[in-house]
């Protein structure tokens, strides 16, 4: 029976939140959930650092097959979104220096996956969580179910066309992003 294992990262500035789940013939098996904590850092370029060694250290001890990630979704505030942009950005670099196909699912795409509703609360989102892996708690924060969301997300859309984009390594980045590169 073929199994896999999927990272899923809810990136941020303030917090990353990332879960893990394996999967054995078409079930989910639930592996891990937790987040990185960034908010006592107030310079930038560390909280970004910390975030690429992350996700890193993650893709290192538990192998995953493949990484679901949040997209940013557009906000009223540029700057927020330009530093959401940067530690989505850094995720992804260290996914792809290791060689681990990404897909990016946008919030509402994550949401209809899990609660069948595109615009559910975080609060339902974790709920419906629990009750699909048998979560015995959830955590303080959610930002971690919203990583966790990203795995499962993908495992309900693996096997479909157009799931979202896609990179494989860094040559299909570039491939497929040919003007914001240089």
């Amino acid at each position: 029976m073929q199994e896999r294992i999927i990272l899923g990262i809810d990136p941020g500035t303030t917090i990353m939140g990332f879960g893990l789940i394996k999967v054995v013939g078409k079930k989910m098996v639930f592996l891990q959930l937790n987040e990185l904590d960034l908010k006592k850092y107030s310079d930038h370029y560390i909280k970004l650092k910390l975030i690429f060694e992350r996700t890193i250290e993650l893709i290192d001890s538990y192998n995953p097959d493949e990484i679901a990630i949040e997209a940013p979704f557009f906000g009223k505030n540029v700057q927020s979104m330009l530093k959401l942009g940067r530690a989505q950005g850094v995720a992804m670099a260290a996914g792809l220096s290791r060689e681990v196909p990404i897909t990016e699912y946008l919030p509402k795409k994550i949401k209809m996956a899990i609660t069948g509703n595109g615009n559910a609360s975080k609060e339902q989102v974790a709920k419906m969580l629990q009750s699909l892996l048998g979560l015995k708690t959830l955590p303080k924060n959610l930002d971690a179910t919203d990583g966790l969301a990203a795995a499962v997300c993908h495992f309900y859309n693996s096997g479909r066309v157009n799931v979202g984009k896609s990179y494989s390594g860094w040559d299909a980045f570039v491939k497929q992003n040919p003007k914001k590169i240089g």
